[in-house]
């Protein structure tokens, strides 16, 4: 993400965390999908490299996709992806974004932070190809970085769940412990504490490091909301890609409890209804968005690049509504979200 770019006033929407691919060799991983629209020829040829989870995460990487599939409905052209295991090396993600720019993709959308060394290397090699980078700074040319204030819209999260909690107790369940799901954890402590200093905030990861499986395990999410459920906490908040989703399930068997999504709308997720009267809200990351205006960019001849943000303020993040279940509070929700813009209100990226 290099310099700030441009961004457009309409949001699209939704999420994923996960990277795809299959084909041959070792860069291959359990799917590889590829879909053309039946344009003149003209079309944007998008090249997709998910993290792991992958297309049908319900989370993050289903935002990127829903961005890309927008865009080529709107444009023609067709998509290639390729998605993540979770023993990729660097080599691995390396070859597979080479292997997009040889069959001509371009743009080519790296989903995750975990793109960021390879697609370095990559970028260099191939100086007319347009790439793309989520979560993450790549200081290349031909890079556009698409970041998020992702502790902003979890500072709102905490609010809400300090303002629903009966217990005073509530909890964080992060995928991997590295820096971007620090963010999350960080904007929604810090927005719990602010408005009931008194709160229990109970935090805990999936997996650490290199080891990215706490993106992909809903047993492990399940496993660590049914703890913090015993425990006492009645609202949890999981930054944990497809793992959110076995918390949502935890917390739906759970009378009076609430769970909070993220990334997509997870309350209108066709794969999470049977659990949505337990979802509180989401923070919604409009990752559609970020990839949208990169391919619209490349499609009008003009590419995206530098670090493009995405703001509270430009609604880059965001809490969504559906189900009514804030609207008791929806004021003080929006009292916070002014200070944040504002600047009375600075949001902490480090717990």
């Amino acid at each position: 993400m290099r310099r700030v770019a441009k961004l457009s006033a309409a949001c699209i929407a939704t999420a994923a965390l996960a990277l795809s691919a299959t084909a041959c060799g070792s860069t291959s991983s359990e799917n590889d999908k590829s879909s053309s629209s039946s344009g003149d020829g003209k079309g944007v040829k998008i090249g997709l490299a998910f993290d792991v989870g992958g297309r049908g995460d319900r989370s993050f990487n289903d935002s990127a996709a829903r961005g890309a599939d927008k865009a080529k409905d709107e444009f023609g052209g067709s998509v290639k992806e390729l998605t993540a295991k979770t023993t990729d090396t660097e080599a691995d993600r390396e070859q597979r974004l080479s292997d997009l720019a040889d069959a001509g993709y371009s743009p080519i959308i790296g989903v995750g932070y975990a793109y960021a060394q390879s697609m370095g290397k990559v970028a260099k090699k191939y100086p007319k190809t347009s790439f793309g980078i989520v979560d993450s700074v790549v200081d290349a040319p031909n890079v556009d970085s698409i970041t998020f204030t992702e502790e902003q819209g979890s500072y709102l999260a905490g609010v809400a769940a300090a303002l629903k909690t009966k217990k005073t107790h509530v909890g964080f369940i992060g995928g991997v412990d590295v820096p971007l799901i620090k963010k999350f954890e960080a904007g929604f402590v810090q927005g719990a504490k602010d408005t009931n200093p008194k709160i229990k905030v109970e935090t805990q990861y999936l997996s650490h490091g290199s080891d990215t499986s706490g993106f992909a395990s809903p047993d492990k999410g399940k496993e660590a909301a049914q703890g913090m459920l015993d425990n006492g906490a009645d609202v949890i908040y999981s930054a944990a890609g497809s793992s959110g989703n076995g918390a949502i399930e935890a917390v739906n068997g759970k009378k009076g409890a609430w769970a909070i999504g993220v990334d997509s709308d997870q309350y209108n997720i066709p794969g999470l209804a049977k659990y949505k009267s337990s979802i509180l809200t989401s923070v919604i990351k409009n990752v559609d968005l970020g990839v949208y205006d990169l391919i619209k960019s490349v499609h009008g001849g003009k590419p995206q690049t530098g670090n493009s943000v995405y703001s509270l303020a430009k609604d880059g993040v965001s809490l969504s509504t559906s189900g009514g279940f804030i609207g008791d509070i929806q004021a003080k929700l929006d009292a916070a979200k002014k200070k944040i813009v504002d600047g009375s209100i600075k949001v902490k990226t480090t717990p």
